[in-house]
């Protein structure tokens, strides 16, 4: 008689300066899946004097949050639930009374975590989120600290933290939200003073991609994105653009603009001044947001087999063994997509080729995902799985890419329906959603004695044509009476498939 034993449960708390986060997983198949998330703006740096000592206003507002998440977490053991404290409970004298008064609601330990250790952490959180490998610079704004961390794959060379954030230089520099170029430059001075030193060793060490995470960047992405840059990438014009728009407004409190929220105007602006100052003193070209942060990293700490070179593989084999898919025609399936791929010279963006060629094979392995909802409208299934699931590895561009190839895998399309995604070019989309489209028609008997071994493919503008060897077709009148239903399909579509 077997027993089923259930995933185990277990959550990651950051006490943030500005914020509290709380993280609630499980772990299914070897891979982490996301139950719930929690935040709530505590402002604790807002209550740190320049005695550095914590008021009671602002121990009551953490301490009511930590009760609201005790409520969450009844009857998970401390072994399950990590909690961390960051700049403003490593900074305050009087951090002893902060964690007396909230022993009394909340009954986990808390460990007040260094500088330098959170910035490691923020690393890992990056580096498991991400799909980005190599060496990169990672950096986040928090409310009362900055951590600037060199790393490569999931180990960190170099980890530094510096005192300044946007909620302390919102208290220090732009005092009742009094907003002016001189209070912004001031804030910019200092926190070049603050990082100077790390200039010439982080170029010394070199990157080749800088990611940021959490509030000021997560920030200045979607200010971006609603103001018409659809891939979401920082950049110092754009930076500076965003800069003069704020400066225009008399008071932080006042600031308005599409994609900022209402609670994050009064703070973005000393957000702003530091993050032009990382800019400057490290020479970047290019920023790109990830979702990944501390509290994924003291998440991906408490279980220690995620250590793995490619975390996509992981995350894919996760969903792979939890809806119990079938592996061969899923090989058979890549096995054809590759074979069609490599005939393909027609690529606009040839950077993404590899890219590309990857989303094939994630999509040949989880494109009948949706059987578990039912087998009718399976690329609709499918696809609503993939699109609405945390997905590691896998950043917004590609998640979204691999549900187009599952949604359009079967049945009709229009070519409305394929649109551009930031990172990819539309013609090469389309490329791919109908190479993919025969690697599936092609082995839809789900027998590899039926497997086409050799087809040629040519393409000429959007005219397709396939050319089976051996007599297959002739042999395989159930294949060919599909490719003549996708014949009329692409037709409607304005595109030619020939078949011969």
């Amino acid at each position: 008689m077997s027993s089923n034993i259930a995933p185990r449960e277990f959550a990651a708390i950051d006490l943030g300066s500005n914020s509290f986060h709380m993280i609630v997983a499980r772990i299914v198949n070897g891979s982490i899946q996301i139950l719930s998330r929690l935040k709530r703006r505590v402002r604790l740096a807002d209550g740190l004097d320049e005695n550095l000592v914590l008021s009671q206003e602002a121990i009551d507002r953490g301490v009511d949050c930590l009760a609201l998440f005790a409520k969450r977490l009844h009857g998970f053991s401390a072994d399950d639930v990590k909690v961390v404290g960051t700049y403003t409970l490593r900074r305050a004298v009087n951090k002893q009374d902060f964690l007396h008064q909230a022993k009394a609601v909340f009954p986990y330990p808390i460990s007040i975590i260094s500088g330098q250790e959170e910035a490691k952490l923020i690393y890992s959180g990056v580096s498991h989120t991400q799909p980005e490998t190599g060496r990169k610079l990672v950096l986040d704004i928090g409310g009362g600290s900055t951590e600037i961390t060199i790393g490569e794959n999931f180990n960190p060379i170099r980890a530094e933290s510096r005192h300044m954030g946007c909620v302390s230089f919102a208290k220090r520099f732009f005092p009742k939200g009094e907003l002016t170029l001189e209070n912004f430059d001031r804030a910019y001075q200092l926190a070049m003073e603050k990082i100077e030193d790390l200039m010439w060793e982080y170029q010394e060490l070199g990157w080749e991609q800088a990611l940021g995470s959490s509030g000021t960047i997560k920030t200045v992405h979607r200010v971006l994105i609603a103001n018409g840059y659809r891939d979401g990438l920082i950049t110092e014009p754009r930076l500076q653009k965003i800069i003069d728009l704020c400066l225009e407004f008399k008071s932080l409190q006042d600031i308005k603009m599409r994609g900022l929220l209402e609670d994050r105007a009064d703070v973005l602006v000393p957000g702003l001044a530091i993050l032009l100052a990382l800019f400057h003193t490290f020479k970047i070209e290019t920023l790109r947001y990830s979702n990944g942060a501390l509290r994924e990293g003291v998440m991906y700490g408490l279980e220690k087999s995620f250590q793995v070179s490619d975390i996509r593989q992981r995350t894919a084999q996760a969903l792979v063994e939890q809806f119990d898919l079938d592996k061969k025609q899923s090989a058979r399936v890549e096995k054809t997509a590759f074979m069609l791929f490599e005939q393909v010279n027609i690529w606009k963006n040839r950077r993404h080729v590899e890219d590309l060629h990857s989303m094939l094979k994630w999509a040949s392995l989880l494109h009948e995902i949706g059987i578990v909802v039912n087998h009718h409208d399976v690329h609709r299934h499918s696809a609503y799985l993939i699109s609405n699931r945390d997905l590691p590895g896998f950043d917004f561009e590609q998640q979204t890419l691999l549900t187009v190839l599952i949604r359009y895998h079967l049945k009709g399309f229009k070519r409305s329906d394929i649109r551009s995604i930031n990172r990819y070019q539309y013609r090469d989309i389309l490329t791919l959603v109908r190479l993919f489209r025969l690697a599936v028609l092609l082995n839809r008997s789900r027998q590899a004695t039926i497997e086409p071994k050799n087809v040629t493919l040519t393409i000429e503008n959007n005219d397709w044509h396939l050319v089976f060897n051996g007599g297959f077709l002739s042999q395989n009148p159930l294949v060919l009476a599909d490719l003549q239903e996708e014949q009329k399909t692409l037709s409607k579509a304005g595109f030619r498939l020939m078949v011969s």
